[in-house]
């Protein structure tokens, strides 16, 4: 292959042949500057596929270069897996015969072909083609540069002379293509690992930048292949915050930061572009698909939501879904002929689109100038990668810059905080008051006092108490969920768990033991059966980890939102002057029985139905007592709970006369609680005994669209599974039709029940444990029930 440098008629690599800056001359099917959402990157998606699709050859090819075989075919399909084409896809199985074909005796020659392709039998079916991806290990190992000025460096390949040759672009395919090998079980000789760091510390810019050549100019694109590379150097050779010593976990050992990648973000940072590359000296327009495929690594392999002021995912995928031809489904580069090959630029602005997009599953917080914030830096690293192959989805997690935070929304682009810490926990009274937000709105806080860290013990405590004065920190149960929501936790090595209940569930969990310790020793997945590591440390990290697990399936349901999805937080809503006229206003029953467990579930019902028919409507809940005069103030009244509870006689007659007089009861069960399905049914039979609680049939009004709501014949349930012995929570989402109790007073229907959840789908969304209906159904059913009793 020819080689390009800038101004001196030589060629950079297989893969940065194709790119450039992109044009805006084909069709456009989205216009600039329109807000990028999570269906606009899935159609361009979607028309990216059915290129490549359309352009695979009957054998399974795409058209190679004679330089690089096989690198464009498997350049292609690791573009459609990652975008989310199934393996068992026929156009994939054809792809993996042909790339299959060319190992062995055709095993591609060259760097770029050979690590591509074995990125790809990582990716698809790695166990049936374990050998492939040993040997394609093998055969890049021994092209690695081993002296000489370039020691540490790959070339193309075979026939180059390795003992001179190398350059940065080649290096960092073949590393991503080994830590890719060695997650499946493929031997990498740790020299290997060592050559390559050494040659990033030794041939970095002053700058902080990478060129194409040790001594080049940097640029972006090579300086986001040096921070890749070190990432990956650095976690296979360091033993990073913890270490073991026979038995013993040393956690807190506060690994030395590396000096060559602090001055590598530093130069990202100052240097930031999503439009070209940037490069000293000049900027520039070639290899910028190449260059955005570069940033998509440094983003997300680093844990950073922003590089430099940039939320880089956002803004590149804006310019993206633009530049798409709307037709053809392509992206082309400008430049040099192989630069506007469709089948490698689509394939980059696809493996960006779809890498980039990975949903967020748990962030890390950080807070306070000088504070020890992040003992163990690659925790979630570790514990997202552990729990990506427990779930078999990809996703990814962030740094939050507590300092940074402007917004409740922003906080709620995670569905899990993690704040750890050794030291004070100090927050300013805003950002407790986004925490609380926060909560209420469906997050979910997850803590650890680490290194036996008696400070931030104490402030955590003391955090939690004022952020929910109503509740206060328990230690959990043994049957409670985080204890098995994924797996089953060794009670052997079971650290103590303390809990919060808070909007409609354990919304706060938090150990005064060190939990992150024990990720960050988990840096493989080889760890748990590496034979040299002690059983008792392995059996620890495992339970540690596993706790890890089973938290962000109980926050998350296992359910992640969209990266690009927007959160909107209307705490101010509703009405806004002092005029109580033609106001939906619903006030929520007093009880002992959890009546307040959903702070935000009726706001959120009252919203949805106000905005339904297009009324004023009031969103701050009031609470009332059963036996107050200002009963009958309100022809709605709203209840739920999740706990067992008695009413006395005097709130019962007062309640009876409410509803005999014309009042209506909306209420139902928190989780589906079986202790207040009772209370309540046993409340109701009491208060009126010549009535009688039973199923709302589906014929009813209330199911349909005459009130203005919606057909709710069929809707979406999440049905809680079994559990069986040593298994973790699991949940079924079933098309039914909705189960609504009744009770009529002379024809009239005065109380309306609901006996599996909506109140925990309207606040925090879907949980595991939780049998009940979705978030969009629970909103459809509780409008139509509220505008029903509207027209009574």
């Amino acid at each position: 292959m020819r080689i390009w440098i800038i101004g001196a008629s030589l060629l950079i690599g297989f893969i940065c042949h194709f790119q450039g800056e992109l044009r805006a001359q084909q069709p456009q099917g989205v216009k600039p500057g329109t807000p990028v959402t999570p269906q606009l990157v899935r159609d361009a998606l979607d028309r990216g596929i059915r290129y490549l699709k359309s352009q695979q050859s009957p054998t399974g090819t795409w058209p190679e270069y004679n330089d690089q075989l096989g690198g464009v075919t498997a350049l292609a399909t690791l573009a459609m897996l990652e975008a989310g084409v199934p393996v068992e896809d026929p156009a994939i199985q054809k792809a993996l015969r042909a790339l299959r074909s060319q190992s062995g005796d055709l095993q591609p020659k060259r760097t770029y072909a050979l690590a591509l392709q074995t990125m790809v039998f990582c990716l698809a079916e790695p166990e049936r083609d374990l050998a492939l991806i040993k040997a394609n290990a093998a055969t890049l190992q021994a092209f690695q540069v081993k002296g000489g000025e370039r020691s540490g460096m790959w070339t193309y390949g075979s026939g180059e002379d390795r003992s001179a040759g190398g350059d940065n672009s080649n290096t960092q395919f073949a590393l991503l293509a080994l830590d890719e090998a060695a997650e499946q079980g493929a031997e990498v000789s740790e020299q290997i690992w060592r050559r390559s760091l050494d040659h990033w510390e030794g041939s970095q810019n002053a700058s902080g930048s990478w060129g194409y050549l040790p001594q080049l100019p940097g640029t972006g694109s090579m300086t986001s292949a040096g921070i890749t590379s070190m990432i990956i150097t650095t976690r296979r050779l360091s033993d990073g915050d913890a270490k073991i010593n026979g038995d013993d976990v040393q956690c807190c050992q506060g690994e030395t930061p590396n000096q060559a990648l602090r001055k590598a973000y530093s130069w990202m940072d100052r240097n930031m572009s999503l439009r070209t590359n940037p490069a000293e000296g000049r900027g520039s327009s070639m290899h910028l698909l190449y260059y955005l495929y570069g940033i998509e690594r440094v983003g997300r392999l680093s844990g950073q939501r922003f590089i430099g002021e940039k939320d880089w995912y956002r803004e590149a995928a804006e310019q993206l879904v633009t530049w798409q031809d709307s037709l053809e489904g392509t992206w082309k580069g400008t430049g040099v002929v192989e630069e506007r090959n469709p089948h490698v630029s689509t394939s980059l602005a696809l493996l960006f689109l779809s890498k980039g997009r990975r949903p967020v599953a748990i962030s890390k917080l950080k807070y306070g100038e000088g504070t020890q914030w992040n003992p163990h830096s690659h925790d979630l690293a570790n514990l997202v990668r552990t729990t990506e192959h427990a779930w078999k989805q990809r996703m990814t997690w962030q740094t939050i810059d507590a300092a940074a935070i402007t917004s409740t929304e922003e906080l709620l682009q995670t569905p899990v905080l993690w704040i750890t810490g050794k030291s004070n926990l100090r927050l300013t009274a805003r950002q407790e008051e986004m925490l609380r937000e926060y909560i209420e709105q469906g997050g979910f806080i997850f803590a650890e006092a680490s290194c036996g860290g008696e400070d931030f013990d104490r402030d955590f405590r003391a955090l939690a108490a004022r952020l929910f004065p109503e509740s206060q920190l328990r230690l959990l149960p043994p049957d409670h969920p985080v204890w098995y929501a994924e797996q089953p936790v060794d009670p052997q090595h079971a650290p103590p768990l303390w809990g919060l209940d808070a909007c409609c569930r354990t919304s706060i969990v938090y150990t005064p033991q060190d939990l992150s310790c024990y990720w960050e020793l988990n840096r493989t997945r080889q760890f748990l059966t590496d034979a040299s590591v002690s059983q008792t440390v392995r059996a620890k990290v495992k339970s540690m980890t596993t706790v890890g697990m089973n938290v962000l399936a109980y926050a998350t349901g296992r359910q992640l939102r969209d990266k690009l999805e927007v959160v909107e937080v209307d705490l101010d809503n509703g009405v806004q002057d002092n005029l109580a006229r033609n106001v939906l206003e619903i006030p929520k029953l007093q009880h002992s029985g959890g009546s307040d467990d959903a702070p935000a579930a009726l706001a959120n019902m009252v919203k949805v139905a106000g905005e339904q028919l297009n009324l004023r409507f009031e969103s701050k809940t009031k609470m009332i007592a059963a036996g107050s005069s200002e009963l009958y103030q309100h022809p709605i009244l709203f209840m739920h709970g999740r706990r067992d509870f008695r009413l006395s006689q005097n709130h019962r007659t007062e309640l009876a006369t409410y509803l005999n007089r014309g009042g209506f009861l909306f209420a139902d069960s928190i989780c589906a609680a079986p202790e207040f399905t009772t209370a309540f049914r046993r409340e109701m039979a009491l208060m009126l005994p010549d009535a009688q609680l039973k199923e709302i049939p589906l014929d009813h009004p209330l199911y349909s669209e005459s009130f203005g709501g919606f057909d709710t014949t069929t809707v979406e349930m999440n049905d809680p599974q079994a559990r069986g012995e040593g298994e973790g929570l699991n949940t079924v989402r079933r098309s039914v039709s909705p189960t609504l109790e009744g009770l009529w007073i002379d024809d009239r229907l005065a109380v309306v029940f609901s006996p599996y959840d909506l109140s925990c789908a309207m606040e925090s969304g879907t949980a595991l444990q939780c049998r009940g209906y979705t978030k969009q159904d629970a909103a459809r059913i509780a409008t139509n029930i509220i505008l029903y009793a509207m027209h009574q």
